[in-house]
């Protein structure tokens, strides 16, 4: 995949990730591919040049074939600042440095996408990893261009269903999964071809199914009551299938293109051992991109999507209960502008549209419409060694309510004009060594549930009023970091805080309405703070003698940690992550690899007053992998034995009204083999 390829790319922190997304095509040049050595990475690297400071991971080839799992959540759970919401195993979204819900923008090629999964944490996000190339996952703010949505950071799922690189021929790839905890069964196809004359095509399709996943022998807790043991977590069976075509025309100053996927998923609701959430979601995108307008370095970008989605929760009897319905347009353009002297940007736009409803009795939030129109300016200098940039985003958010009824009432409207702002600077310092400061203010209207939600939330067991005079959330961020890297060896070190002074909270107000507490989202003061670090290095076998074929061995390690805090009520923020710590070995061979991972996650005892602490556990994966050849290409197998200990551990992240129902995974193997052709 080379720079002219990666429109879309999500950004790192502040404005300079915001630049490096939207300025991705600054240095294309043509569709030639880059050379097997070459690392590009698009996150906060516009430029070309590798910032190791940047706060970001990349999943891709052998690490997210082993990595992939049921869930996006799932999937990137353990990555650095990453967890997953856990609400059982077919629902579990991004937690990003302890932020969760509509703080982390899940981005599908860089568009938006539409789905109900930040409105309740039984909702799965609609897109499954099977056909992702590629996940990119930017800790800290990003909001500048992306809007206050991204304020803890950004999921990027990247494919090549518009086509942007042209296929000669035919290629592909094909993967088949077996095994794991849930005695999964899956499988992805997926096409890319295209013509001497620029045109290019794409199609895919994949199918997964999933029964009741296993876990050590434990207790079910439903509503402080404990249940007959069980090895096994109740109503977690899913099957999911889907697909998307997809073409245009690409060219050697850019490309045009459109595609069309749509994705089912009929999942069980662990929290409600008779209910079936049955989902649709059918996407049509567009992009495009033109490069050395009027031969000149001009640049535009324009990519735009519509979404439709249906989220129908079946009671037991197989009457539907509850009907989610949304429907989503995004549209956005850029600019990237021939330097003015020093100075190299981008100017954008950005519009979107929500359409949202829900039928049924147990319909927490009323009808609702939100639109919302941006503009950003993103402009960079650099000065000898330094590079330094600036940023400003300005928004206009319209949400509406539809009303209704005594529940609802009469049709609401709010509007609300969020601005954000960033500095960065970073450095080359030589002895490859950089670093990286940024600060920051951002802004975020409020979602339509934390302004109109009234009712019974069956998922948390709660009542969730809502608060329609509610102010846009505001935060001021800094983060500094430093990275080494020699050779095959590297390092970073990234410390953050953000001070929120109106962070929407959603906190019990100790009453109860119709038998259950009651749950009121209002703005507060709060701090999130922590640090990350990762270190890896490469040892070759001596003297080129290999011990049964020891080519050489791999070395990683790391932590992160994060700290929440409610400054109103000198209580922590729920929900927030243990302290983790991982490391790992892997042995090279001439055709296989062996890897030894363990993470333990501590004791998490910093919790508000409504919840209760979660145990430390310890938990150890043996993985292997290796090539071969089949029909004249390359495929590759793997065998992944995950908690090896069978070690009964729970997710802190995880709404306590489902951790107790849904343990994580006990002892498994699975495995599965692509074939890239």
């Amino acid at each position: 995949m080379n720079t002219q390829t990666l429109f879309n790319q999500p950004c790192a922190t502040a404005w300079a990730a915001a630049l490096a997304c939207a300025t991705p095509f600054l240095h294309a040049q043509d569709n030639t591919a880059p050379s097997a050595t070459q690392t590009i990475v698009v996150t906060g690297n516009p430029l070309g040049r590798e910032r190791g400071a940047t706060p970001a991971s990349v999943l891709s080839g052998e690490a997210l074939l082993l990595k992939r799992s049921g869930t996006l959540g799932d999937t990137l759970d353990g990555l650095p600042g990453v967890a997953g919401t856990g609400f059982g195993p077919n629902a579990s979204r991004p937690v990003i440095r302890g932020l969760d819900g509509d703080r982390i923008r899940v981005l599908d090629n860089g568009g938006a996408t539409v789905d109900a999964s930040s409105l309740s944490f039984d909702h799965a996000v609609a897109f499954d990893p099977l056909v992702a190339e590629r996940i990119e996952v930017l800790r800290g703010p990003a909001a500048l261009l992306y809007g206050g949505s991204a304020t803890g950071g950004v999921v990027n799922t990247i494919d090549n269903r518009v086509p942007r690189v042209l296929s000669q021929g035919l290629s592909g790839r094909a993967e088949v999964r077996l095994g794991g905890a849930a005695n999964e069964r899956s499988g992805a196809l997926v096409l890319d071809g295209g013509t001497g004359s620029g045109l290019a095509w794409h199609a895919d399709a994949f199918g997964r199914r999933n029964g009741d996943q296993r876990a050590p022998l434990f207790t079910p807790l439903e509503d402080g009551v404990a249940l007959d043991p069980s090895r096994r977590v109740r109503n977690s069976a899913a099957r999911a299938e889907g697909g998307a075509v997809g073409g245009g025309f690409i060219g050697r100053d850019g490309f045009a293109g459109l595609s069309f996927d749509t994705y089912r998923n009929d999942y069980g609701v662990t929290v409600e051992p008779d209910v079936l959430i049955r989902m649709k979601r059918d996407r049509l995108a567009a992009a495009g991109e033109w490069r050395r307008i009027g031969g000149s370095d001009n640049a535009v970008a324009v990519q735009g999507s519509r979404t439709d989605y249906r989220h129908e929760e079946v009671e037991g009897s197989g009457e539907v209960g509850t009907t989610f319905d949304s429907t989503g347009q995004d549209l956005r353009a850029e600019l990237r502008h021939a330097r003015w002297g020093p100075l190299l940007g981008v100017v954008g736009v950005q519009a979107e549209t929500l359409r949202f409803s829900a039928l049924g009795e147990e319909a927490f939030v009323p009808g609702t419409r939100t639109r919302s129109n941006a503009l950003f300016l993103l402009e960079e200098l650099a000065v000898g060694p330094w590079v330094f940039a600036a940023g400003a985003r300005a928004e206009q958010v319209r949400v509406a309510s539809d009303g209704g009824g005594e529940r609802f009432g009469d049709p609401l409207e709010r509007r609300f004009t969020p601005k954000s702002a960033s500095l960065q600077a970073r450095a080359e310092l030589g002895g490859g060594w950089s670093a990286q400061l940024s600060a920051g203010r951002t802004e975020r209207a409020p979602t339509y549930y934390e302004l109109y939600a009234n009712g019974v939330h069956v998922a948390t067991g709660a009542y969730e009023r809502g608060d329609a005079t509610l102010p846009s959330e505001r935060s001021r961020h800094v983060e500094g970091g430093v990275a080494w890297t020699a050779g095959v060896s590297s390092a970073s070190l990234n410390v953050f805080r953000t001070d929120f002074a109106r962070y929407i909270a959603l906190d019990a107000t100790g009453d109860e309405i119709e038998e259950v507490p009651e749950y009121a989202f209002s703005a507060v003061r709060a701090r999130v703070s922590g640090v990350e670090a990762e270190w890896k290095t490469s040892l070759p076998t001596s003297g080129g003698a290999r011990v049964f074929g020891l080519a050489a061995i791999d070395l990683h390690a790391g932590l992160d940690a994060v700290r929440g805090e409610n400054l109103d009520t000198g209580e922590p923020l729920p929900r927030q992550p243990p302290l983790r710590l991982r490391g790992g070995i892997t042995a090279r061979f001439a055709a296989v690899a062996l890897t030894l991972n363990v993470q333990h996650a501590a004791k998490q005892d910093r919790v508000p007053a409504t919840d209760g602490p979660t145990a430390g556990y310890t938990r150890v994966d043996l993985l292997a992998s290796g090539t071969f050849g089949l029909a004249g290409r390359g495929a590759r197998w793997f065998i992944a034995g995950r908690n090896l200990g069978n070690t009964g551990a729970y997710n802190a992240v995880t709404v306590s009204t489902i951790r107790g129902l849904s343990p994580m995974a006990g002892r498994s193997i699975g495995g599965g083999v692509q074939w890239r052709f």
